[in-house]
């Protein structure tokens, strides 16, 4: 014969990333559903047949989820269900009352799951509008607003977690709330004069506008608040006959909400990862999945279902294009090579003298600032610069938003592919908003510890000008975050919402052209991961900077909204 017969093989279990799409889930369930039904339809007669069929049909249900169906629930016929439910009565006769204990508590825990699972997501912080979103715009941005919800509800649990163990117990102390009283303990190995601190708080009559300089700022009446470091004096509290080491709090609470903060990120991280597995799995499967799988079904809006087309176009061009890179790369000669690689080299070091630029500038602005701000505030000089101020967070910014369209340019002759264009893009992009905050710190530390005296030099750090260096900091923190703030607002409600009502209303040419305003997903969830950043390091320091970040996400989400 011209074809052998083939030797039978063992049958394996097939492992197709297809399996995990949300449509073979759902036809599992149906197909789980239709088969177990059609088993208990197959166990009926044996029902009829008398209380041993019966009694194997509860001994196969036994301990799964159909045990805690009501027996008007079963697939079986009127006689069958009262032949079974009286088999089960004279079950429970012989049963022990730790197995039925068991069995009634088990029942009762997985209703009570039930219920609170419908409850919390019911009660879920913008429920329905995140659905509507997800209605309107798709998947991918739905979820930039659910990441914003979760940061809203972690800086949340950090702000509460701060105040409950930090912040509270300093006001009981403080106001003799509770009969408390607290010791002030000086340490002994330390110069006297570098544990004096007398905030630059207003006094006497002040105008209204240094209320305001005062409130952009963080200095003025803000400094001797709780907001900032300098406020907690406290070194133990006493309420009643219990001791309360607030030093300790103080870090205990810090080490707290970054472990919480890094468990979290994770969980959501891995719930992710697997889907990305999933969607990477196999190459040759993407076009199918694109083109039979990509649609979301949850659009309803015509102007969402055009972008959701763009989308998918674009994706099916990257992925030819990638095919065609690959190729490329395969026949490229040597001469072409080191050409490519020449090209990229240089590319790299113009990055890199960008990067060295932008940190040279924002040491620059913040020992100019420093400099110029610090001896007038302690003096309390109303007549300090706003500008001279805010100058770090203002070349900070400039940076953030110059050096990404840099990038962006540059990548183009790098001769990448349009995936790895994309990440390279992104890691770019965040290192240059993390590295700004590592270079502000830097130059911060490097004004503080700049001294000459002895008794300069006994404390550490230049105590005249920085009598609570901490406050400092959390100064510059919340300036960072009060003008990360005012720019995502302004460059909302001042540039993307007019050009959205001049393209929908006005039919010019030139207007047309421009185009309705794109909601870039990346660029949108770096915006606040580098707010999120400057929360996470500036709560040590501002210890209620969590309940701002609250409320300016908060503002965020509808403003982005409309």
């Amino acid at each position: 014969e011209l074809f052998p017969p083939e030797e039978p093989r063992p049958a394996a279990a097939p492992v197709d990333f297809l399996q995990e799409l949300p449509s073979y889930h759902s036809a599992r369930r149906r197909r789980g559903a239709a088969d177990g039904g059609t088993q208990e339809r197959r166990a009926a007669p044996q029902l009829l047949a008398g209380p041993p069929g019966a009694e194997a049909w509860g001994r196969e249900k036994e301990g799964g989820e159909a045990a805690a169906r009501p027996v008007r629930e079963l697939p079986l016929s009127i006689a069958n269900k009262r032949r079974f439910r009286a088999y089960q009565q004279a079950e429970r006769k012989h049963v022990s009352g730790w197995k039925q204990w068991k069995r009634a508590s088990s029942k009762s825990m997985k209703k009570a799951l039930r219920d609170v699972k419908e409850v919390s997501s019911s009660l879920q912080l913008w429920r329905h509008d995140i659905h509507s979103i997800e209605g309107k715009f798709g998947t991918g941005i739905q979820s930039y607003f659910s990441f914003l919800r979760f940061l809203v509800l972690l800086n949340f649990i950090i702000f509460i977690l701060m105040f409950s163990f930090v912040t509270l117990p300093s006001i009981i102390s403080k106001y003799g709330v509770f009969n408390s009283s607290f010791a002030k303990i000086p340490p002994t190995n330390i110069a006297p004069h570098c544990t004096v601190y007398q905030p630059s708080g207003n006094k006497g009559l002040v105008y209204f506008y240094t209320f305001f300089k005062d409130l952009l700022s963080g200095a003025g009446f803000l400094e001797v608040t709780s907001l900032f470091y300098g406020y907690y004096t406290i070194d133990a509290a006493w309420v009643s006959t219990l001791r309360y080491n607030l030093p300790l709090a103080y870090l205990l609470a810090t080490f707290a909400y970054l472990a919480l903060s890094l468990f979290w990120i994770l969980k959501r991280s891995v719930e992710g990862f697997k889907q990305y597995l999933v969607h990477h799995e196999d190459q040759f499967q993407t076009y199918c999945n694109k083109v039979f799988a990509g649609w979301d079904f949850c659009i309803t809006d015509l102007k969402a279902a055009r972008l959701k087309h763009r989308s998918l176009q674009h994706e099916l061009q990257t992925d030819l294009a990638e095919e065609r890179q690959r190729q490329k790369k395969a026949d490229r000669t040597m001469k072409e090579k080191i050409r490519i690689y020449s090209l990229r080299i240089s590319i790299n070091i113009i990055v890199l003298a960008l990067l060295g630029g932008c940190f040279y500038f924002i040491y620059w602005a913040t020992a100019y600032s420093q400099k110029n701000s610090s001896v007038s505030i302690r003096c309390d000089n109303t007549q300090t610069n706003l500008f001279v101020q805010y100058l770090p967070s203002i070349v900070i910014t400039l940076a953030n938003f110059i050096a990404p369209q840099i990038f962006s340019i540059l990548i183009r002759f790098e001769d990448y592919s349009p995936a790895f264009e994309i990440r390279l893009t992104l890691l770019r992009c965040v290192f240059v908003r993390l590295a700004n905050i590592v270079v502000l710190l830097f130059s911060l530390w490097s004004q503080i510890s700049s001294c000459d005296t002895e008794e300069c030099k006994a404390c550490g750090y230049n105590y005249k000008l920085y009598p609570c260096w901490e406050s400092q900091v959390g100064q510059e923190m919340y300036k960072l975050m009060i003008f990360d703030f005012i720019t995502i607002i302004a460059m909302t409600l001042f540039l993307d919402f007019p050009r959205m009502l001049l393209v929908t209303h006005c039919s010019s040419k030139p207007v047309q052209w421009c185009g309705l305003p794109e909601f870039g997903i990346s660029d949108n969830v770096l915006e606040i991961i580098y707010g999120q950043t400057i929360c996470w390091i500036g709560t040590f320091f501002s210890p209620l900077l969590p309940a701002i970040a609250t409320v300016k996400y908060f503002i965020i989400f509808y403003v982005k909204k409309v």
